[in-house]
């Protein structure tokens, strides 16, 4: 099943069949579920391996009912009493004809067991009374355990071939004790992350692409599929074979990943007795992370390999929207504030989706999931999906693959705790009450932020902001013209170094916009872009504010205002070229000479500077850029207010630690008196929001030794104070020659004690 986990993601899924076929059919000789045959499928056997297991699985229902006996005594244990036997063994040598052909002898349930001796009927007479339907699931664990030691045979991989094994003795086991083969153990049950790699995808599509035209919009949601259906049947390398290209940290990760994906994905494909479930379903970041790079590299070789074979209008979407479409993609699974790694994230499907969503609606009954059928193509030997998205009740606020008891385990996994509505709106009204500010901050108040000045002359109307443009194909308004000739003069101004004509060419050309700041009816400064929606990100050509109305946080509020547009309109990355004195400017407005976005989204797209230096922002589509220093301000303040609060609970003071004077270096910190009180957890006690709630293989990796981290984090800071041009006096001790009675006072000095306890 490839479905999706809420009513925004349907919109996606209006997939015609045919594109979810493109990239299979060149992609499937490959990635197969190869179990029967180790050699490529051929035009002349067009009947694949899945095809063959089920026809080999039909025909065995069809036996008579002694055949499959027969078949089922090699996996059943000998029920005479005190025999642990668990397995009949035929006693007979194996026949050859005089060709060397090997001919298998008659069997009779009189014959004896090779192993306990005694005769095949002890092994089946439990059997004998079951029913048709449980005679014929027995046996299809049976050949699905035919099939699995077959793979274990040919796997030249250790680790893969021990994962074939264990599945081997689970359906012995199970056939022994007749009962349903249930994976347990360290591996967990899926889903192992949130939001799973489907629903990623379906929100990297949503804000992403949601403002495309219709067209546009369905070859995106076309793409998308279509790499959520390669990535479903794909095979991924097993860890022995990263071990020269992964990295050490990782590695432990991806090999519990792997494992995940043979026994819940990969085995389970072809051995239906086994619970299956799809990859993206399943799986979410950390996979996804691991194997992305591959796999894109990967795909792409094989449809450009392969062509040819693709038909013209398919060739289209695999060889030139794919590719921007994983480079949109790459840059955004790689960044931690991506908003398609949101478990929570929402955003309303576009009009034109919504009305096809709504209609779709009218033909299917309330609460039915997308239903998802696995068909064989005989005539190109692959396998295709047929998707077909349905409705889910709003009241419904799980995953539909969670059962009950899953469900409530999350829940109960996802209790934090948080603080009542009553005591936050307590908190906001008292520190915004005039006579809040006391002690220090009443006489020395903070420092307000730089855009707040700005701000205040926004709401009493003294400036205002708009996205003015020149346009050929509607009337341009006389006020319009006026300012963009007025963001002309100020611009010409304050860029010495650019030429007028060039500057014209920019703020008067029809596809860049310019956001104005307003005073007194005429422009004073402004940021002038181009957006660039297909590859997701903004070029910011010019940005200045007049000499004169400068040092009053304009700057900073102008291109807060342009992050809020640019989030609205679902683009979060702007690069610019910044000459030597906007370097400073630019890195105060979160703009680094680090790139995140792949070469080839912008290459050829921007303007080039001699001179200048590169730089990029990435929008986090979560923050309000306009209240972001009001929030923070508020937040802090409700946190010392918290603090304070908890202070007047406890009412106690402890007296100070005096074991380091004996000679003690560290001791724990939940030892410190008082300190549990204060509300203090430690690493274990501790689940923060930011953990991905996994299973037992994610929290070995996640609940790391936070001291390390801690060593090299005040290393770090000792040393940059130790390199300090003022910290000369502080390198070496005082020296009592020097000053006789220093030690006399100071008797505990900065010396070789804090440096061992430092690194120890």
């Amino acid at each position: 099943r490839m479905a999706s986990e809420d009513v925004n993601s349907h919109t996606i899924l209006n997939v015609s069949e045919e594109t979810a076929q493109s990239v299979t059919s060149i992609s499937q000789e490959s990635n197969n579920k190869n179990v029967n045959s180790s050699k490529p499928q051929t035009q002349g056997n067009p009947m694949s391996n899945l095809q063959r297991i089920q026809q080999r699985k039909q025909q065995t229902y069809n036996w008579p009912q002694e055949k499959k006996l027969l078949k089922l005594a090699n996996y059943s244990a000998c029920q005479t009493q005190d025999c642990k036997c668990t397995g009949w063994k035929n006693a007979q040598s194996i026949i050859k004809s005089p060709k060397g052909e090997i001919q298998q002898p008659l069997i009779s349930f009189s014959d004896s067991c090779k192993m306990c001796i005694h005769p095949l009927e002890n092994h089946i007479k439990h059997l004998s009374v079951q029913s048709d339907d449980e005679i014929n699931r027995l046996l299809r664990m049976a050949i699905d355990a035919d099939n699995i030691l077959t793979c274990s045979h040919r796997e030249i991989d250790p680790d893969t071939k021990k994962v074939y094994f264990y599945l081997y003795k689970l359906l012995r086991n199970c056939i022994l004790s007749m009962t349903k083969p249930i994976v347990e153990g360290p591996l967990g049950q899926p889903p192992f992350e949130r939001p799973n790699i489907a629903k990623a995808v379906m929100n990297f599509v949503l804000y992403k692409f949601s403002h495309l035209p219709p067209t546009d919009w369905q070859i995106m949601c076309d793409t998308a599929k279509m790499f959520l259906h390669c990535l479903n049947f794909w095979n991924f390398e097993a860890p022995s074979a990263r071990q020269a290209t992964i990295n050490a940290d990782e590695a432990p990760a991806y090999k519990i990943n792997y494992t995940r994906w043979l026994v819940f994905c990969h085995v389970p494909a072809f051995c239906d007795s086994l619970p299956h479930h799809d990859t993206p379903l399943v799986f979410g970041k950390t996979l996804l992370q691991a194997v992305f790079k591959r796999l894109c590299r990967d795909l792409m070789n094989k449809c450009h390999n392969e062509r040819d074979k693709i038909t013209p209008e398919k060739r289209i979407i695999v060889l030139t929207h794919l590719p921007k479409f994983l480079s949109a993609l790459e840059a955004e699974i790689y960044s931690d504030s991506s908003p398609m790694w949101d478990p929570e994230f929402k955003q309303a499907p576009p009009s034109h989706a919504q009305a096809a969503l709504e209609s779709k609606a009218q033909q299917r009954k309330t609460g039915e999931f997308e239903k998802v059928i696995i068909t064989p193509n005989e005539k190109d030997n692959y396998t295709t999906i047929n998707i077909s998205p349905g409705i889910r009740r709003l009241s419904e606020k799980r995953f539909y693959f969670e059962g009950r008891s899953d469900a409530k385990k999350r829940k109960n996994e996802e209790v934090f705790e948080d603080l009542p509505d009553e005591t936050v709106a307590e908190i906001v009204a008292t520190i915004n009450d005039p006579n809040y500010m006391y002690g220090p901050d009443a006489v020395f108040p903070p420092d307000v932020p730089r855009d707040e000045t700005a701000k205040i002359e926004e709401s009493r109307k003294i400036i205002e902001f708009h996205v003015v443009g020149n346009s050929l194909t509607q009337p341009v308004s006389k006020q319009t013209m006026l300012w963009l000739i007025g963001l002309h003069n100020v611009f010409s101004h304050q860029l010495v170094r650019m030429p007028k004509e060039y500057i014209s060419q920019f703020v008067f050309d029809p596809k860049h916009k310019t956001l104005a700041l307003i005073k007194s009816g005429r422009p004073i400064g402004g940021i002038c872009f181009r957006m660039f929606p297909t590859q997701g990100f903004t070029e910011i050509v010019f940005c200045a504010v007049t000499s004169q109305e400068q040092v009053k946080g304009y700057g900073t509020h102008l291109m807060n205002m342009l992050k809020d547009y640019h989030i609205k309109n679902n683009i979060l990355h702007f690069l610019t070229f910044a000459d030597e004195f906007a370097i400073g400017y630019f890195k105060k407005q979160g703009f680094s000479k680090d790139i995140k976005l792949p070469k080839p989204m912008y290459h050829g797209y921007i303007k080039d500077y001699e001179g200048a230096t590169l730089m990029h922002c990435e929008l986090n589509a979560k923050i309000v850029y306009t209240e972001f220093t009001a929030v923070l301000r508020k937040q802090k303040e409700i946190v010392k207010k918290l603090i304070y609060q908890r202070q007047q609970d406890i009412q106690k003071i402890h007296p100070g630690l005096t074991c380091f004077k004996d000679g003690v270096k560290s001791i724990p910190v939940e030892s410190i008196p008082g300190i549990r009180e204060t509300g203090w957890k430690n690493y274990a006690q501790t689940r923060t929001r930011g953990v991905v709630k996994g299973t037992q293989g994610s929290e070995l990796i996640d609940c790391m030794d936070m001291s390390e981290s801690l060593y090299n984090t005040l290393n770090s800071v000792l040393n940059s104070v130790k390199n300090h041009i003022s910290a000369w006096p502080f390198l070496e001790p005082v020296d009592k020659d020097e000053v006789p009675d220093y030690y006399d006072h100071i008797k505990y000095p900065m010396g070789e004690h804090i440096e061992a306890i430092i690194h120890f």
